[in-house]
Protein backbone atom coordinates (compact mmCIF):
# COMPACT_ATOMS: atom_id res chain seq x y z
CA UNK A 1 0.00 0.00 0.00
CA UNK A 2 1.12 3.65 -0.44
CA UNK A 3 2.51 4.06 2.87
CA UNK A 4 1.58 8.00 2.91
CA UNK A 5 -2.13 6.91 2.59
CA UNK A 6 -1.20 4.38 5.32
CA UNK A 7 0.22 7.02 7.65
CA UNK A 8 -2.25 9.63 6.64
CA UNK A 9 -5.74 7.76 6.00
CA UNK A 10 -6.57 10.50 2.96
CA UNK A 11 -8.26 9.02 0.69
CA UNK A 12 -5.69 10.46 -2.44
CA UNK A 13 -2.23 11.38 -1.96
CA UNK A 14 -2.21 15.10 -2.71
CA UNK A 15 -1.26 17.45 0.42
CA UNK A 16 -2.02 21.18 0.48
CA UNK A 17 0.71 23.06 1.48
CA UNK A 18 0.87 24.97 5.01
CA UNK A 19 0.84 28.71 3.81
CA UNK A 20 0.88 31.35 6.54
CA UNK A 21 -2.29 32.95 7.49
CA UNK A 22 -3.56 31.28 4.09
CA UNK A 23 -4.22 27.30 5.50
CA UNK A 24 -6.78 27.69 7.65
CA UNK A 25 -10.04 25.42 8.74
CA UNK A 26 -12.10 26.60 5.31
CA UNK A 27 -9.09 25.83 3.16
CA UNK A 28 -7.96 22.66 4.49
CA UNK A 29 -11.29 21.43 5.35
CA UNK A 30 -12.32 21.69 1.95
CA UNK A 31 -8.96 20.20 0.67
CA UNK A 32 -9.72 17.01 3.22
CA UNK A 33 -13.57 16.90 1.82
CA UNK A 34 -12.47 16.04 -1.64
CA UNK A 35 -10.09 13.08 -0.80
CA UNK A 36 -7.00 15.09 0.05
CA UNK A 37 -4.97 16.24 3.07
CA UNK A 38 -5.43 19.47 4.42
CA UNK A 39 -2.83 20.81 6.34
CA UNK A 40 -3.38 23.97 8.94
CA UNK A 41 -0.50 26.12 9.12
CA UNK A 42 0.97 28.11 12.18
CA UNK A 43 3.55 29.99 10.33
CA UNK A 44 1.82 32.80 11.22
CA UNK A 45 2.84 32.89 14.79
CA UNK A 46 -1.05 33.54 15.65
CA UNK A 47 -0.85 30.69 18.37
CA UNK A 48 -4.29 31.22 20.10
CA UNK A 49 -6.08 31.91 16.38
CA UNK A 50 -4.28 28.91 14.90
CA UNK A 51 -5.09 26.64 18.20
CA UNK A 52 -8.67 27.43 17.41
CA UNK A 53 -8.57 26.93 13.55
CA UNK A 54 -7.36 22.47 14.63
CA UNK A 55 -10.06 22.35 16.94
CA UNK A 56 -12.92 24.08 13.90
CA UNK A 57 -11.41 21.11 11.69
CA UNK A 58 -13.82 18.77 13.40
CA UNK A 59 -16.92 20.72 13.02
CA UNK A 60 -16.36 20.92 9.43
CA UNK A 61 -14.90 17.46 8.08
CA UNK A 62 -14.47 13.70 9.28
CA UNK A 63 -11.42 12.70 7.43
CA UNK A 64 -7.94 13.45 8.63
CA UNK A 65 -5.80 16.38 8.24
CA UNK A 66 -2.54 17.30 9.56
CA UNK A 67 -0.68 20.66 11.51
CA UNK A 68 2.75 22.24 10.31
CA UNK A 69 4.99 22.98 12.93
CA UNK A 70 7.82 25.63 11.50
CA UNK A 71 10.35 25.07 13.89
CA UNK A 72 12.43 28.48 13.12
CA UNK A 73 9.67 30.43 13.71
CA UNK A 74 7.28 29.31 16.68
CA UNK A 75 7.94 31.66 19.62
CA UNK A 76 7.82 28.67 22.62
CA UNK A 77 6.66 25.31 22.62
CA UNK A 78 3.01 25.93 23.13
CA UNK A 79 2.01 24.83 20.12
CA UNK A 80 4.42 21.74 20.07
CA UNK A 81 2.53 20.76 23.82
CA UNK A 82 -1.07 21.59 22.31
CA UNK A 83 -0.75 19.30 19.15
CA UNK A 84 0.69 16.28 20.96
CA UNK A 85 -2.68 16.45 23.25
CA UNK A 86 -5.43 17.91 19.87
CA UNK A 87 -5.84 14.45 19.08
CA UNK A 88 -3.73 15.51 15.72
CA UNK A 89 -2.78 12.47 13.97
CA UNK A 90 -0.31 13.87 11.45
CA UNK A 91 1.90 16.59 11.57
CA UNK A 92 4.98 18.23 9.24
CA UNK A 93 7.85 19.92 10.36
CA UNK A 94 9.90 22.78 8.63
CA UNK A 95 12.16 25.85 8.88
CA UNK A 96 14.92 23.68 11.75
CA UNK A 97 15.69 20.50 12.67
CA UNK A 98 13.53 18.41 13.57
CA UNK A 99 15.40 16.12 16.18
CA UNK A 100 13.76 17.90 19.27
CA UNK A 101 10.29 17.44 18.22
CA UNK A 102 10.32 14.29 16.86
CA UNK A 103 10.51 12.55 20.51
CA UNK A 104 6.93 14.50 21.94
CA UNK A 105 5.13 14.25 19.03
CA UNK A 106 5.68 10.40 17.86
CA UNK A 107 5.43 9.51 22.06
CA UNK A 108 1.64 11.24 21.07
CA UNK A 109 0.85 8.63 18.65
CA UNK A 110 1.67 11.46 15.86
CA UNK A 111 3.13 10.57 12.21
CA UNK A 112 5.93 12.91 11.67
CA UNK A 113 7.32 14.26 7.94
CA UNK A 114 9.89 16.94 7.82
CA UNK A 115 10.75 19.52 5.05
CA UNK A 116 14.03 18.96 3.45
CA UNK A 117 15.40 21.22 0.74
CA UNK A 118 18.89 19.09 0.66
CA UNK A 119 20.34 15.58 0.73
CA UNK A 120 22.12 16.12 3.41
CA UNK A 121 18.85 17.81 5.45
CA UNK A 122 16.90 14.81 4.25
CA UNK A 123 19.65 12.59 5.99
CA UNK A 124 19.82 14.66 9.40
CA UNK A 125 16.02 14.08 9.22
CA UNK A 126 15.64 10.30 8.88
CA UNK A 127 18.51 9.95 11.82
CA UNK A 128 16.27 12.22 13.61
CA UNK A 129 13.51 9.25 13.41
CA UNK A 130 11.09 10.93 10.90
CA UNK A 131 8.45 8.86 9.34
CA UNK A 132 9.09 10.59 5.91
CA UNK A 133 9.91 13.59 4.11
CA UNK A 134 8.13 16.43 2.23
CA UNK A 135 10.68 16.54 -0.73
CA UNK A 136 10.73 20.58 -1.95
CA UNK A 137 12.23 21.62 -4.93
CA UNK A 138 13.33 25.23 -5.57
CA UNK A 139 10.44 25.77 -8.12
CA UNK A 140 8.02 26.01 -5.13
CA UNK A 141 6.85 29.25 -3.45
CA UNK A 142 7.45 30.78 0.08
CA UNK A 143 10.80 30.50 2.15
CA UNK A 144 13.02 28.44 0.15
CA UNK A 145 17.19 27.14 0.12
CA UNK A 146 19.09 29.93 -1.96
CA UNK A 147 20.76 26.73 -3.24
CA UNK A 148 17.81 25.56 -4.86
CA UNK A 149 17.16 22.15 -6.68
CA UNK A 150 14.87 21.70 -8.91
CA UNK A 151 12.09 19.10 -7.39
CA UNK A 152 13.54 16.85 -10.56
CA UNK A 153 17.05 16.22 -9.12
CA UNK A 154 16.17 16.14 -5.52
CA UNK A 155 13.90 13.30 -5.55
CA UNK A 156 16.13 11.27 -6.98
CA UNK A 157 18.98 12.25 -5.44
CA UNK A 158 16.92 11.59 -1.74
CA UNK A 159 15.87 8.37 -2.72
CA UNK A 160 19.77 7.35 -3.53
CA UNK A 161 20.00 7.67 -0.03
CA UNK A 162 17.05 6.95 1.81
CA UNK A 163 13.80 4.86 1.54
CA UNK A 164 11.42 6.83 3.51
CA UNK A 165 8.15 7.82 2.12
CA UNK A 166 8.81 11.17 0.19
CA UNK A 167 6.01 13.68 -0.54
CA UNK A 168 6.86 16.09 -3.60
CA UNK A 169 6.46 19.69 -3.44
CA UNK A 170 7.39 22.43 -5.59
CA UNK A 171 5.98 23.24 -9.36
CA UNK A 172 3.42 20.72 -8.99
CA UNK A 173 -0.29 21.49 -9.53
CA UNK A 174 -1.73 18.89 -12.06
CA UNK A 175 -1.67 15.19 -13.16
CA UNK A 176 1.18 14.87 -15.34
CA UNK A 177 3.69 16.90 -12.27
CA UNK A 178 2.15 14.10 -9.82
CA UNK A 179 2.49 10.91 -12.24
CA UNK A 180 6.09 12.93 -12.95
CA UNK A 181 6.71 13.05 -8.67
CA UNK A 182 5.82 9.33 -8.61
CA UNK A 183 8.15 7.99 -11.40
CA UNK A 184 10.70 9.69 -9.25
CA UNK A 185 9.75 7.91 -5.82
CA UNK A 186 7.35 10.19 -4.35
CA UNK A 187 4.08 8.43 -2.80
CA UNK A 188 2.30 12.03 -2.42
CA UNK A 189 2.72 15.13 -3.83
CA UNK A 190 2.30 18.87 -1.94
CA UNK A 191 0.61 21.91 -3.19
CA UNK A 192 0.59 25.38 -2.17
CA UNK A 193 -0.13 27.84 -5.40
CA UNK A 194 -2.29 25.37 -6.87
CA UNK A 195 -4.35 25.81 -3.61
CA UNK A 196 -3.93 29.18 -3.14
CA UNK A 197 -5.76 29.86 -6.72
CA UNK A 198 -8.77 27.75 -5.37
CA UNK A 199 -12.22 28.65 -5.01
CA UNK A 200 -12.40 28.18 -1.12
CA UNK A 201 -8.91 29.91 -0.90
CA UNK A 202 -9.56 32.95 1.73
CA UNK A 203 -6.93 35.28 -0.40
CA UNK A 204 -8.41 38.34 -2.34
CA UNK A 205 -9.15 37.32 -5.77
CA UNK A 206 -6.38 40.15 -6.75
CA UNK A 207 -4.15 38.08 -5.67
CA UNK A 208 -5.83 35.05 -7.15
CA UNK A 209 -5.76 36.76 -10.62
CA UNK A 210 -1.99 37.66 -10.04
CA UNK A 211 -1.23 33.73 -10.06
CA UNK A 212 -3.43 33.44 -13.27
CA UNK A 213 -1.86 36.23 -15.05
CA UNK A 214 1.86 35.09 -14.02
CA UNK A 215 4.12 33.40 -16.63
CA UNK A 216 6.21 30.17 -16.37
CA UNK A 217 8.93 33.33 -15.70
CA UNK A 218 6.82 35.26 -13.43
CA UNK A 219 8.36 34.81 -10.06
CA UNK A 220 11.87 36.26 -8.38
CA UNK A 221 14.10 34.33 -5.93
CA UNK A 222 14.52 36.60 -3.02
CA UNK A 223 16.84 37.66 -0.58
CA UNK A 224 19.44 34.80 -1.50
CA UNK A 225 22.67 36.22 0.20
CA UNK A 226 20.78 36.54 3.45
CA UNK A 227 17.45 35.39 5.07
CA UNK A 228 15.04 34.23 4.59
CA UNK A 229 15.46 33.42 1.10
CA UNK A 230 11.89 33.32 -0.82
CA UNK A 231 10.12 33.06 -4.12
CA UNK A 232 7.69 35.35 -5.00
CA UNK A 233 5.79 36.67 -8.01
CA UNK A 234 7.22 39.50 -9.84
CA UNK A 235 5.65 42.85 -8.69
CA UNK A 236 7.28 46.54 -8.89
CA UNK A 237 8.21 45.97 -5.43
CA UNK A 238 9.61 42.43 -6.00
CA UNK A 239 11.40 43.43 -8.49
CA UNK A 240 12.97 46.32 -6.88
CA UNK A 241 14.20 43.73 -4.16
CA UNK A 242 15.44 41.39 -6.54
CA UNK A 243 17.70 44.36 -8.26
CA UNK A 244 18.42 45.70 -4.90
CA UNK A 245 19.62 41.99 -3.72
CA UNK A 246 18.53 42.05 -0.18
CA UNK A 247 15.12 42.54 1.15
CA UNK A 248 14.15 44.89 3.71
CA UNK A 249 13.35 43.95 6.98
CA UNK A 250 9.36 45.19 6.95
CA UNK A 251 8.82 43.27 3.79
CA UNK A 252 6.07 41.42 5.71
CA UNK A 253 4.75 43.72 8.08
CA UNK A 254 1.85 44.53 5.47
CA UNK A 255 1.43 40.62 4.41
CA UNK A 256 -1.94 40.45 5.21
CA UNK A 257 -2.68 44.35 3.20
CA UNK A 258 -1.74 41.90 0.19
CA UNK A 259 -3.26 38.87 1.08
CA UNK A 260 -6.57 39.67 2.02
CA UNK A 261 -7.25 43.41 0.79
CA UNK A 262 -5.30 42.54 -2.67
CA UNK A 263 -2.83 45.46 -2.42
CA UNK A 264 0.33 43.74 -4.84
CA UNK A 265 2.34 46.02 -3.56
CA UNK A 266 1.90 45.95 -0.09
CA UNK A 267 4.62 43.37 0.36
CA UNK A 268 5.47 39.66 -1.49
CA UNK A 269 3.02 37.59 -2.74
CA UNK A 270 4.51 34.27 -2.36
CA UNK A 271 3.84 31.85 -4.96
CA UNK A 272 5.68 29.12 -6.46
CA UNK A 273 6.77 28.41 -10.35
CA UNK A 274 3.68 26.59 -11.34
CA UNK A 275 1.52 29.36 -11.36
CA UNK A 276 2.52 29.95 -14.78
CA UNK A 277 0.73 26.71 -15.29
CA UNK A 278 -2.49 28.02 -13.46
CA UNK A 279 -5.02 29.62 -15.15
CA UNK A 280 -8.47 28.92 -13.87
CA UNK A 281 -9.65 29.30 -10.12
CA UNK A 282 -11.24 26.12 -9.67
CA UNK A 283 -12.74 24.73 -6.21
CA UNK A 284 -10.84 21.81 -4.48
CA UNK A 285 -12.93 19.24 -5.37
CA UNK A 286 -12.33 20.02 -8.76
CA UNK A 287 -8.67 20.30 -8.59
CA UNK A 288 -7.98 17.11 -6.91
CA UNK A 289 -10.78 15.09 -8.82
CA UNK A 290 -9.16 16.22 -12.64
CA UNK A 291 -5.74 15.43 -10.68
CA UNK A 292 -6.59 12.34 -10.09
CA UNK A 293 -8.06 11.36 -13.48
CA UNK A 294 -5.44 12.84 -15.30
CA UNK A 295 -2.61 10.66 -12.73
CA UNK A 296 -4.17 7.46 -13.59
CA UNK A 297 -4.57 8.27 -17.24
CA UNK A 298 -0.87 9.06 -17.79
CA UNK A 299 0.04 5.88 -15.88
CA UNK A 300 -2.58 3.82 -17.73
CA UNK A 301 -0.96 5.17 -21.01
CA UNK A 302 2.77 4.86 -19.52
CA UNK A 303 1.55 1.09 -18.81
CA UNK A 304 0.79 0.53 -22.01
CA UNK A 305 3.83 1.37 -23.43
CA UNK A 306 5.88 -0.57 -21.02
CA UNK A 307 4.14 -3.85 -21.74
CA UNK A 308 4.24 -3.57 -25.50
CA UNK A 309 7.68 -2.31 -24.83
CA UNK A 310 7.62 0.65 -26.92
CA UNK A 311 7.73 4.65 -26.46
CA UNK A 312 4.81 4.87 -28.05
Amino acid sequence: MNRFLAHTGARYPIVQAPMGWIARSALASAVCEAGGLGIIETSSGETAICQAEILKMAALTDAPFGVNLPIRFLKDEAMLDFICTSGVKFVTTSAGSPAKFVGPLKAAGIVVYHAVPTVDAALKSVAAGVDGLIVEGGEGGGFKNPEEVSTLVLLQAIRRVTDVPMVAAGGICDGKGMAAAFALGAEAVQMGTRFVASAESPVHPGFKQAILDAKETGTFMLNTKSTPCIRALKTARTTAIHEAGLMPADTFARIQELYFAGDMEASVGLAGESAGLIDEVRSARDIIHDMVGEFHGICARMGAMATAADFG
